[in-house]
């Protein structure tokens, strides 16, 4: 299609300034690829105490519900693998975890493993690491207090570390490790044998002899090894990428090296900031060479940085902070949601647990369910009623609560109280939220408020609002008499201020007043009076949860509810796939703070806008599917088995799912090429979400999964840009990218 991508061509030739040669840049930039791999592998600190103790290793204990046992913990040279050890016969993927898959790592008994199983262990011995995704936390206790302050402030510094690093500095560990994990014999050599076995472990399927002839021109001392620089080199030559050398050297001639003036037309083409200051900003942010930066030049690594970076992403970098107004009423917000957040995944026979609590947290939840039932010991217990579910103490669960809501964003977070308790624990379950919770609890309307909205979450900023039945606060004669019996204690009625739950009227009522609808109530109420629900929403909160059919735990679509401008669309968390997807990909936006402020046209009283027959203006999405980079390997445990990669792009937004796919590539999961233009149709952009999908073609079974990444159509990035993609439970699969040109037109 070059009419779509006619711009990012480059054009005219014009008259350079001085550059030196490109040989006297090159000699320099070799060293510096060399030092690159050299001081990576020891993360910068090596000299460090923690550190080095971590790659001596120690004896751990394990900690689980059961059992515990002791078992060998280090820190490989690399300074981001931890290997384990294993009672059973495993494959080394099976005992390794990365740094960089860490969330948080917590001293003393401060996870609920730790609290219940490992009480007889001392607490300054103890401490956990928490996973990013659905993996489960790791519980551990070390010999002395300074041998788990050596594995807590170690890792504590490799994570930090690790957060600093850059895509390139990623890639250059994740091919190194695969280099060490080929070297068999750890004689630091590397046989053809041994890179035939590590090109398949990085999924790629060379032809024999072109992988000995890339073999024989690294092996220079002709020894049939290839050791120290050689194994650079043949890195080099792997990670090669001709289509960022085809665009770099459109716009840089025959002289490689691209002018700070050159840079600017890129930037133009890309619809980014081109003035001369920006182009020198970026060659001095991203140009690894320092006489090329003295002369503001950038060079082809220097460039592939640039694309690599946050600089280069897809995903607008201004959207990645807190850019919206937040000074607007609450319901004029999406606000991401949590339904049964106490479960880890069954709704039938799965674990409660305050973990679930946590990690909805660090998602960026802002609305947490708590499902109340009378305990045996006059303490009220969370779990999912009249099933086989675990049961946890409500005050567990407000203290984690308390401990973990404000950690990952300061706005507000609404409880949703699910009761099903008798008056006397309803007393109990108020005690325990007004000590445990204290002034961050909203008691009262807030002073000053105008009670014709609701207040604001910059108002809310670090509270608590607690959703719920509210008493009549004008009695009727027979109550003030006794002879009416309630199901709300007064004591817990008292605490519910913003978020009154009332059966659904169909007209805007009291602000302080929200419904809930089941997810195909909800469906009807936006096919029969869609206009009717979107004016409702520009008034009051509503929520909606999942079909109580849903045993195992699945999802609906949160799309169809945003159109109608619902703010609470509760998903059940613990289940990944695309409906989670969709639902990260929406709260990405603005920080990540769980609050993303709703189109104009979902905030007005009056709106016209139906979400069932929209009539807004469209555009058209231009999707240029250049390439992809180091997918992983879904079968690691067959070394024969590698992936058939394709790529879907999909709309999802209001009206039908919109999706185009490219064809696939046969056994090449390193650096699959396809050049393929998708155009797709966006219909009401405010609201969409884009979905890019890589999956494994299979002809005799359904395709498997390989990673993806979702956003919203207004934070993507026009021009040549990398898409970054997670697992299936929203963990980076880093270096794992897709390299694409992207072009959004109106219709």
């Amino acid at each position: 299609m070059p009419s779509v991508f006619g711009t990012m061509c480059g054009g005219r030739k014009k008259k350079k300034k001085y550059k030196p040669e490109p040989e006297v840049l090159e000699q320099e930039v070799q060293p510096v690829r060399s030092q690159g791999l050299k001081a990576f592998k020891k993360m910068g600190l090596s000299g460090d105490d923690d550190v080095n103790a971590m790659l001596q290793g120690s004896n751990l204990w394990k900690i689980r519900p059961r059992w515990h046992a002791a078992r060998l913990y280090r820190l490989e040279s690399d300074g981001i693998t931890i290997w384990y050890q294993s009672q059973a016969k495993r494959a080394r993927s099976k005992q390794i975890f990365s740094v960089l898959h860490i969330e948080s790592v917590r001293e003393g008994h401060q996870s609920e493993g730790l609290q219940k199983h490992g009480r007889h262990f001392h607490e300054t011995c103890c401490f956990t690491i928490a996973f990013k995704g659905r993996k489960k936390n790791l519980d551990l206790a070390a010999s002395s207090e300074k041998e788990a302050r050596n594995w807590v402030q170690g890792l504590q510094k490799l994570m930090k570390r690790a957060e600093a690093m850059s895509q390139r500095e990623k890639l250059v560990h994740w091919i190194w490790d695969y280099l060490r994990q080929a070297d068999r014999d750890g004689d630091e050599k590397m046989t053809f044998q041994e890179v035939k076995d590590m090109l398949k472990m990085i999924n790629i399927d060379l032809n024999d002899i072109y992988a000995y002839n890339l073999f024989k021109t690294c092996d220079r001392s002709n020894t049939d090894t290839l050791e120290d620089h050689e194994i650079e080199e043949f890195c080099t030559k792997l990670m090669h990428r001709p289509e960022v050398e085809e665009i770099f050297h459109r716009y840089s001639g025959e002289d490689r090296v691209l002018s700070a003036e050159e840079l600017q037309e890129i930037l133009q083409a890309q619809g980014e900031e081109a003035t001369p200051e920006r182009a020198k900003e970026i060659i001095h942010k991203y140009e690894l060479n320092e006489t090329a930066k003295q002369h503001d030049l950038m060079m082809m690594e220097g460039f592939m940085m640039y694309l690599l970076s946050d600089d280069g992403d897809i995903f607008n970098q201004k959207h990645r902070t807190m850019y919206q107004d937040m000074t607007q009423p609450l319901c004029h917000y999406f606000i991401s949601s949590s339904h049964n957040t106490y479960l880890t995944n069954h709704q039938l026979v799965g674990e409660s647990s305050t973990e679930s609590y946590i990690r909805a947290f660090m998602e960026g939840c802002r609305c947490v369910e708590l499902d109340c039932w009378e305990g045996q010991s006059g303490e009220p217990v969370i779990y999912h009623g009249h099933t086989l579910t675990s049961k946890i103490l409500f005050k567990d669960v407000v203290t984690t609560i308390r401990d973990y809501a404000f950690k990952n964003s300061p706005y507000p977070v609404i409880l949703s109280l699910e009761n099903h308790c008798g008056l006397e624990q309803q007393v109990i379950m108020a005690n325990h939220l007004r000590e445990i919770l204290g002034d961050m609890l909203v008691t009262k309307p807030l002073p000053g408020a105008d009670i014709a909205w609701l207040p604001s979450p910059e108002a809310l900023k670090g509270k608590f609002l607690l959703k719920g039945k509210k008493l009549n606060s004008r009695k009727s004669s027979e109550e003030e008499e006794g002879k009416t019996r309630t199901d709300t204690a007064k004591e817990l009625s008292d605490l519910v201020v913003y978020c009154q739950t009332v059966e659904y009227r169909g007209q805007p009522g009291n602000v302080c007043e929200m419904s809930s609808f089941s997810e195909d109530k909800v469906r009807r109420l936006i096919k029969d009076s869609g206009i009717n629900l979107v004016r409702y929403n520009a008034r009051q909160l509503s929520r909606i949860y999942p079909d109580g059919l849903r045993a195992n735990s699945s999802n609906y679509s949160p799309q169809e509810m945003w159109n109608a401008g619902c703010q609470l669309v509760a998903l059940n968390f613990q289940t990944p796939g695309y409906t989670m997807d969709l639902n990260r990909g929406r709260f990405q936006d603005n920080g990540r703070c769980g609050y993303v402020l709703k189109p104009e046209f979902l905030r007005k009283e009056d709106s016209y806008f139906n979400p069932d027959a929209p009539s807004k203006e469209a555009k058209l999405l231009f999707v240029k599917v250049i390439s992809a980079q180091q997918l992983p390997k879904l079968n690691k445990e067959k070394p024969n088995s590698i992936v058939d990669p394709f790529v879907r792009v999909e709309i999802h937004g209001v009206g039908k799912k919109r999706e185009k796919e490219t064809k696939y590539i046969l056994n090449n999961g390193f650096n699959p090429s396809w050049n393929e233009v998708l155009q797709l149709e966006v219909s009401v952009p405010e609201l969409a979400l884009v979905r890019f999908v890589v999956e494994d073609y299979d002809k005799t079974s359904s395709n498997d999964f390989i990673g993806q990444y979702t956003l919203p159509f207004l934070s993507l990035k026009q021009g040549y840009r990398h898409v970054h993609l997670f697992s299936k439970d929203g963990a980076s699969l880093s270096p794992a990218t897709l390299f694409v040109q992207i072009r959004i037109e109106e219709l």
